[in-house]
């Protein structure tokens, strides 16, 4: 099969062909349909993180399912699926306690080795082991995953639109109605108008809230923030992002969500909180990052700082319930895609990301 690949941060990823080996027991092949262009894709391309090399890049996805493992119940050839980058294991006491975000046999073997969950890869590149990412590997015409990462998904569903539900989409919203509980009436700050920043200002709808301020630096971004329902807008090239939005709110606001996750974003999220506020951190920052705060006025004011992990979702709860609002209308993918491209187009789609003026590239094998 065709697969985007990358063997070295310095250099640009490369589409070549790919072994893919048939789905163990537990395990599903999956024809790829689409696959978005995500800032955690472009982290491993940047050297931000260290992961086996080569890797097969991508961990939003949607498809269809071409063959399930003897022992997997519950999906069938045929299903149309979205890709979960958390594989619960079920068992460990996050699984159980319904924190499959949190899962713990997922952080140690799936998502830090490249392999899957037996510590193998199903990929090879002439004879030499590839590795997978986040147990997806979606840039690429098929891919073997743990079945408990297929999610399957009503049929008359966009098939191709339904891929950012797997990672923008489920982040986002997620952050709001589970990480950060956001109560009706609420006041809100997003920092960050990509994909997951703008499923963040829909999520912040859905729960109720009476002010949604939409951070960014980019201006037509902050307009497709405002058909999104975000109520105020602040252009943060112009000044300090936490001032201009106290000068729209001077009691600052009760949530305030860091959907980048660079030191200044996180630092400024926890600058805008009111008394009581909580900063919520969704993007995820380069290794070794460090952000500095004030825990006195922290203490004070009661604020909190939560950490928010593909927010916070239940994958076979959330996803489905996540397909059937965008069905209903109450979600909008189209206005999160900014390009559909092919996979050989990969290395271009990551550069346009890296300049922060796109929205997600949707890749179609």
């Amino acid at each position: 099969m065709k697969a985007v690949v990358l063997r070295d941060p310095s250099a640009r990823v490369r589409v070549e062909e790919v072994e893919l080996a048939p789905p163990g027991r537990d395990e599903v092949l999956v024809e790829i349909a689409a696959a978005g262009v995500c800032h955690t894709d472009l982290h491993l391309v940047r050297g931000d993180w260290p992961h086996p090399l080569p890797v097969i890049l991508g961990h939003e996805g949607s498809g269809r399912i071409l063959e399930v493992g003897a022992a997997v119940e519950g999906l069938a050839v045929g299903d149309h699926v979205v890709l979960s980058w958390v594989a619960p294991c079920g068992v460990c006491r996050y699984c159980l306690a319904g924190r499959e975000a949190r899962c713990s046999t997922w952080g140690s073997t799936i998502a830090a080795s490249g392999t899957l969950a037996d510590g193998t890869s199903r990929m090879s590149i002439g004879g030499e082991q590839a590795f997978h990412y986040l147990g997806v590997s979606s840039f690429a015409e098929r891919a073997v995953l743990p079945a408990s990462g297929v999610i399957k998904v009503r049929s008359d569903a966009p098939l191709e639109d339904i891929a950012l539900v797997g990672c923008a989409v489920a982040t986002g919203v997620g952050a709001v109605l589970n990480t950060a509980a956001v109560e009706p009436g609420s006041t809100v700050a997003v920092i960050g108008c990509g994909g997951v920043g703008l499923s963040i200002i829909q999520g912040a709808v859905l729960a109720g809230a009476s002010r949604i301020i939409a951070v960014d630096v980019v201006g037509t971004k902050l307009d497709v923030a405002r058909t999104l329902g975000a109520t105020d807008v602040v252009l943060a090239g112009r000044g300090d992002a936490a001032k201009l939005l106290l000068d729209l709110l001077v009691d600052g606001v009760d949530y305030a969500f860091d959907a980048i996750g660079h030191v200044s974003t996180t630092e400024a999220a926890i600058d805008m909180l009111g008394i009581g506020g909580a900063a919520v951190v969704v993007g995820l920052p380069a290794t070794g990052s460090s952000a500095k705060f004030d825990p006195l006025a922290l203490a004070e004011a009661e604020r909190r700082i939560l950490g928010c992990n593909y927010g916070s979702i239940r994958p076979h709860r959330d996803i489905p319930h996540l397909v059937d609002l965008v069905m209903e209308g109450r979600l909008r993918l189209d206005s999160l895609v900014s390009s559909r491209r092919s996979l050989e187009d990969a290395a271009d789609a990551l550069d346009v990301l890296a300049t922060g003026s796109s929205l997600r590239t949707l890749l179609i094998p």
